[in-house]
């Protein structure tokens, strides 16, 4: 039996238990600061910059938790803090998964090649593995599989 591949439009996104523990652990920090303080504007200072980049970063999962996301046209990516950017299958170079081992813990890079700029997105901005979104990117892909093959 012959099947067509998903040609439907699908999304990658943050899970939501990320961006509630950027914010709570920007609080504690925030916290830690002023208890620790002591007087000392240093520790103060630090307490608050650490809590308000955990807030920031925060922020963003909640105002853009998607990712990626596909069509039959193209890819949609995120761009900035949270803008989008579609970028047309033809302007695509390849979709790779990049694997490294550190520490004895391997981590898997979903890229995506433009020529002119490289996409990066990990197991926490696309809430499954790289290489099951790739898999999928190439069957969406015009051509199928076989038309951008994977690169692992």
């Amino acid at each position: 039996m012959h099947s067509e591949p998903d040609t439907s439009v699908r999304h990658w996104r943050v899970e939501t238990a990320l961006p509630v523990c950027k914010l709570g652990v920007a609080v504690l920090f925030v916290a830690l600061g002023v208890l620790f303080a002591d007087g000392d504007p240093v520790r103060l200072g630090a307490g608050l910059l650490v809590g308000a980049v955990l807030l920031g970063w925060g922020v963003r999962d909640l105002v853009a938790p998607v990712r990626l996301a596909v069509d039959p046209g193209g890819v949609t990516v995120i761009q900035g803090f949270a803008g989008r950017r579609h970028i047309p299958w033809s302007e695509i170079d390849g979709i790779t998964v990049d694997t490294r081992s550190r520490l004895g813990l391997a981590t898997e890079t979903l890229e995506i090649d433009r020529g002119a700029s490289l996409h990066l997105f990990s197991r926490y901005d696309l809430g499954v593995a790289p290489r099951e979104v790739a898999e999928v990117l190439h069957a969406v892909r015009p051509g199928g599989p076989s038309g951008g093959g994977p690169a692992y």
